[in-house]
């Protein structure tokens, strides 16, 4: 099953997403897939951020695309649609973090004294340099990865995702006080000169390429759709 093409997978990015799921609950089932791409980088960060394993994340991701399709008619517009879709992988997430047995103290915090090359910022961008910036964002995604998971989930969504508090808040069952504090002690673990030496943004992180996204695209609507709803309806 080809892809939907990236010029009309764009034509839909100012259809809001309540749209979109009233559509495809009146039969226009292909239309999900604009929904997947729409939030896959968030889901695999978040799944990331919990799990701290590529492939487990990706699991989680098709298992929360799949119970949302299948409980769609659940939603009920109260909360958006994103945040409802997070809190599904959120909670994905945590369930197969039990099941392994392997939790982290959500309270403790593990101190990282991460030492980077002193004046990247004032490096010219040459090839090497951009080599050794890959490798830059790599530490730092480390040492998001060594956070306890009471701040580590919380600074993705609000720093990489870009969430207010209130929806960090609501995807993740907090309080808005305690998004607040998670993510200011979050922050201060990851030490500011790291994010200015480094010459990166969070909006790098974990990043979610091409390829992978048409893989979990295309294995969710196997799962989700018979063969002859998956034609394209757009």
């Amino acid at each position: 099953m080809d892809s939907i093409p990236a010029t009309e997978v764009a034509a839909w990015a100012q259809i809001a997403d309540e749209e979109i799921v009233d559509r495809i609950r009146t039969g226009e089932v292909a239309l999900y897939e604009v929904l997947m791409r729409r939030y896959n980088q968030r889901l695999y960060r978040v799944a990331m951020s919990i799990l701290r394993n590529d492939a487990e994340a990706e699991d989680v991701m098709q298992d929360a695309y799949v119970r949302a399709y299948v409980n769609l008619h659940q939603f009920a517009g109260e909360a958006k649609f994103a945040t409802w879709l997070t809190k599904i992988a959120v909670y994905e997430a945590l369930a197969r973090l039990r099941r392994r047995g392997r939790t982290d103290d959500l309270e403790s915090v593990l101190e990282k004294d991460i030492q980077l090359t002193q004046n990247m910022t004032q490096m010219p961008r040459d090839p090497e340099t951009r080599v050794y910036d890959e490798e830059l964002r790599i530490v730092m995604q480390r040492a998001i990865h060594a956070l306890p998971s009471a701040y580590r989930s919380v600074f993705v969504l609000r720093a990489a995702e870009g969430l207010s508090v209130a929806e960090t808040a609501a995807c993740l069952g907090l309080s808005a006080e305690a998004v607040k504090t998670r993510f200011h002690r979050g922050r201060s673990l990851l030490r500011k000169q790291l994010h200015r030496e480094a010459g990166i943004s969070t909006a790098q992180l974990f990043p979610f390429h091409l390829s992978r996204c048409n893989r979990i695209v295309e294995t969710v609507l196997r799962r989700c759709m018979p063969p002859d709803q998956t034609g394209r309806s757009i």
